[in-house]
């Protein structure tokens, strides 16, 4: 839906460029490139037609201003329904109860269930300081409750066991007891999931949800179902009584339908989206923010976040300290700045936060390549020895360093040019930090914000 709908607005703010003022003329020709581009993406019909009947509306009666065109003013009122229809700005998760507020996440096998639980616990855990337990009431599946155990170590939370020969409602009643018993502050609920609906799994979700008492009932869905979430959205929330939604696979090959579907057909808030397959891939939703990446906008507070939480401010200061002390910077360093950007999503992921236009100046081959240039840069430093990757004069200096550099290379299975090519780019950024010595790399972090967010230094 992205990539479909930023071109087609694209494409209509040139031709709308000579224009001075928004007509019923231009506003149809707009709203039919919008119309084509929702429908495409599989958004639902109905929600479809409220949205062009919105933006029509507000468009008609739209003024111009001198600094703007008519086509960038459409954009923008596109923009403002697009993240009205999603829900509008950030919805927080509800934990305002009696310990433990218990979560149940409802939706249909292949959703993600087990995994977004997994990593809503550690989003709880990290974000709000909560002692989470989650259980599985999937008796259908026994892999599913090996899962979750596996995910939730990963996620740092406790797994309370549960076996293939109970009944959904007793594993309930005992872990929240124990939930009760050991002060936990989050009880999350993984219940059975169905590759289609049917009545034995709306049936027994109910049941839960009577004896269990939510605070949050959060419907998981799979963001590349398209039309196909609509029908789901529209069985459970007759069933239970939703209070969010939680799109997984945001980060897909996705039409992105459901992202608009969803939330009108519900008509509770999107709270989360899983946006990678790291157990730290979920974000509190901001509708705002998803529209701008819709148009093509980009999200440069998310790069920002991205950055600031691969950053080690611990290890960004011994290396300053390192730097200052006069010590050399060495092939170690290096290649702690190669793990540091990739933490950080690689450059692929960084570029995909941002706006539409910068990243079509930059190329996706030109990022392949880069990627392509990085991976072999980290091979080349591996097949180094540890004495040569702490004194690095060894390979620019001295008799040996020809028959070290066919070493090198035969290692990581590469050309000699390509060494080459590795020491000139690492003694550029040698040469860089001896002039940041004498405090100079530590101004320049603190001009950065206090060392937020610099990419350059990491672990």
């Amino acid at each position: 839906m992205a990539s479909n709908l930023t071109e087609r607005l694209s494409r209509l703010v040139k031709t709308m460029r000579g224009q001075s003022r928004i007509t019923e003329s231009n506003v149809q020709d707009m709203l039919r490139e919008v119309r084509m581009a929702l429908l495409e993406a599989d958004v639902a019909l109905p929600v479809v037609r409220d949205f062009i009947a919105r933006v029509k509306d507000k468009a008609l009666g739209q003024e111009v201003v001198s600094s703007l065109t008519p086509g960038q003013v459409l954009v923008s009122i596109v923009q403002k329904e697009l993240s009205a229809t999603m829900g509008e700005g950030v919805s927080d998760i509800n934990l305002a109860t009696q310990p433990p507020a218990v979560i149940l996440m409802a939706g249909l096998q292949g959703a993600g269930k087990t995994t977004t639980t997994a990593k809503l616990a550690k989003h709880l855990i990290e974000k709000r300081k909560k002692k989470v337990l989650t259980v599985s009431a999937d008796v259908y599946r026994p892999a599913a409750i090996e899962q979750l155990k596996t995910v939730t170590a990963q996620a740092g939370a406790e797994w309370f066991p549960s076996a293939p020969d109970q009944k959904p409602a007793e594993i309930a009643a005992a872990a929240i007891d124990h939930a009760r018993r050991h002060y936990f502050d989050v009880l999350l609920v993984d219940t059975a999931g169905r590759l289609a609906i049917d009545e034995a799994l709306m049936a027994e979700i109910k049941a839960l949800h009577a004896q269990l008492k939510p605070v949050e009932t959060l419907f998981v869905v799979d963001a590349m179902q398209g039309q196909d979430a609509v029908n789901t959205a529209k069985a459970f929330k007759d069933t239970l009584p939703l209070t969010g939604v939680v799109l997984t696979k945001l980060d897909g090959d996705s039409r992105g339908g459901a992202a608009l579907s969803v939330r009108q057909i519900t008509g509770v808030p999107i709270k989360f989206a899983g946006v990678s397959e790291k157990i730290d891939g979920l974000e509190v939703f901001d509708a705002d923010r998803h529209a701008g990446r819709v148009l093509g906008m980009g999200d440069i507070v998310a790069l920002v976040e991205e950055v600031q939480k691969g950053v080690d401010i611990e290890a960004a200061q011994k290396l300053a300290e390192k730097v200052k002390s006069g010590a050399e910077f060495d092939f170690n360093d290096f290649l702690s700045q190669i793990s540091q950007m990739k933490k950080m999503g690689g450059l692929s992921g960084l570029m995909d936060k941002l706006p539409t236009e910068l990243a079509a100046k930059a190329g996706q081959a030109d990022m392949d390549k880069a990627e392509r240039d990085v991976r072999r840069m980290e091979g080349i430093i591996s097949a180094m020895t540890a004495k040569e990757r702490r004194q690095p004069a060894l390979l620019m200096d001295g008799k040996s360093k020809a028959s070290r550099k066919r070493r090198i290379a035969q290692g990581a299975g590469v050309q000699i040019q390509d060494v080459n090519r590795l020491l000139n780019q690492f003694e550029q950024m040698q040469t860089m930090m001896k002039k940041m010595k004498g405090g100079g790399l530590m101004k320049m972090m603190k001009r950065m914000g206090g060392m937020k967010g610099l990419p350059g230094l990491g672990r």
